[in-house]
């Protein structure tokens, strides 16, 4: 994974002209895993750039999403949740999190409003008290899961948890003050030009682009202990020669990587049945996403506890920078 280098993405490239008193910088949104980080993005951006799951540690990068207003520039950054790692993987996932942290310009501190605070969000809300520099806005997510009382309790809990900057409720389902949330963290950031072209919504590839579709596709319906086993590799991707125009198709091969034999024998599914269902949600989503006819060829390859060994985080792309 890549670091952010936030200062080369500040150097300003031509730009349309932007009003006096134009804002522009970085937010990041920090949590425990699931805490709606990723689906608050895809909200505020106005469309998916992180892929989501209902499984923890979905995330396993930094993603970033650009939200563009009259007078400002917002660029978030998604980040993994935080957590007691268990692998290699999982103590480079926390060390990215806290190498982003000193790099934004304000930080948005997720916690749902359907569940009580735990340990995971006062160790968070510990780290976030060393952050001196940089505004912390506490955001209470998922408020369409909770009724009234919940949230007016969450609310205080979360005011009693540290010193924020802001709090704010917010649903992204139910697009319940997303442009408060928007309004609040665009108030703390930097007066500065645009960093992003208008019309640029992630500065993703479209190769890490397709690979997270393709997992956010192979997660669902899997059981608990897999997820976290998953990689994926794009490993070839071009438009097909000699075809048409109106018939152009995008030749797309993958693959996807687990841990052991049993968990390859998972994904595929009785007589491949799983793994051609990944494919078809995976394809659908790509297609939208290229604007262009997808054929998409998927294997499965296992990595031994490729979670635990540098040479394999390093060639699935986890570097040793996360």
């Amino acid at each position: 994974m890549d670091d952010l280098d936030l200062e080369k993405l500040r150097v300003p490239l031509p730009m349309p002209t932007y009003k006096e008193g134009f804002r522009s910088g970085f937010a990041c949104f920090v949590g425990r895993p699931n805490v709606g980080k990723s689906t608050l993005m895809n909200a505020l951006v106005g469309q998916k750039v992180a892929i989501t799951s209902n499984q923890p540690q979905t995330t396993r990068r930094t993603v970033r999403g650009i939200v563009h207003r009259d007078d400002a520039q917002l660029i978030i950054v998604d980040t993994p949740g935080l957590h007691k790692p268990r692998t290699l993987l999982g103590e480079r996932l926390d060390s990215l999190v806290r190498s982003t942290l000193v790099e934004v310009d304000v930080i948005g501190f997720c916690i749902p409003a359907n569940e009580p605070i735990g340990r995971g969000d006062a160790y968070i809300a510990r780290e976030l008290a060393a952050q001196r520099d940089t505004p912390v806005v506490a955001i209470v997510t998922k408020t369409d899961t909770a009724d009234r009382k919940q949230i007016t309790d969450q609310l205080l809990a979360v005011s009693q948890l540290g010193e924020w900057a802001d709090i704010v409720p917010v649903s992204a389902n139910g697009s319940f003050q997303l442009d408060t949330v928007t309004d609040v963290l665009c108030g703390h950031l930097p007066p500065g030009p645009p960093l992003y072209h208008d019309g640029d919504l992630t500065d993703e590839p479209d190769e890490m682009l397709v690979a997270e579709l393709i997992r956010e596709a192979s997660l669902d319906g899997v059981r608990d202990e897999l997820p976290h086993s998953i990689a994926v590799v794009v490993e070839e991707m071009a438009m097909r020669a000699n075809t048409r125009p109106d018939h152009s198709m995008m030749d797309i091969y993958a693959s996807l990587y687990v841990e052991r034999s049993s968990q390859k024998a998972i994904v595929i599914g009785s007589k491949g049945a799983r793994l051609r269902d990944v494919g078809t949600r995976a394809r659908k989503q790509i297609e939208a996403l290229l604007g262009t006819r997808v054929f998409l060829d998927l294997r499965v390859r296992v990595a031994k506890d490729w979670q635990r060994d540098p040479k394999q985080l390093r060639r699935l792309g986890f570097d040793q920078q996360t």
